[in-house]
């Protein structure tokens, strides 16, 4: 699962975030990524993101566990007014085990992983190995295939954890 936050106190909302999906029936985290401060993509007057990964185990189906992530987002205060706004805490569901889901409101890989950093970097750092359902290829390797000048913009600095 990817996280993120840009608004409030973002590392107080990651923090609800891990133990919001703790809480989720049939749901265990197995490992987390560092964290990132991140620049902003897609719309960018806002502010540096914080962002993480967050490797886990779940006995439902996709769109059981996009509900529970929908609600541990609304429980931080999350409204959606514009895409890619600016936003309390985004929970996305980037991989489900070998699972391609395309359906209106879920797909799986998530569709814009591999334009995204903030996902790939710490998705390499957790499962350098893991083969991306439907691409085929690692999280490193997917960054690498970006161009360098999208690289660059992207800005990704790890930080500590509070």
């Amino acid at each position: 699962m990817g996280l993120g936050c840009n608004q409030g106190d973002c590392q107080e909302h990651l923090h609800a975030a891990l133990e919001g999906l703790a809480a989720l029936a049939g749901y265990a985290t197995l490992a987390l990524s560092s964290l990132y401060l991140t620049a902003p993509v897609g719309k960018t007057d806002q502010a540096r993101f914080y962002n993480a990964v967050v490797r886990g185990r779940y006995s439902g189906e996709p769109g059981e566990l996009l509900a529970g992530l929908q609600a541990v987002e609304k429980a931080r205060g999350r409204v959606r007014l514009e895409q890619w706004g600016p936003r309390t805490l985004d929970l996305d569901l980037l991989i489900f085990g070998e699972l391609v889901v395309d359906l209106p409101e879920l797909t799986v890989p998530h569709p814009r992983l591999a334009e995204r950093g903030f996902v790939l970097i710490p998705l390499a750092e957790l499962a350098p190995e893991l083969i991306i359902p439907g691409l085929g290829l690692t999280p490193g390797q997917l960054w690498e295939r970006l161009p360098a000048q999208e690289r660059a913009r992207q800005e990704l600095r790890q930080i500590e954890w509070d």
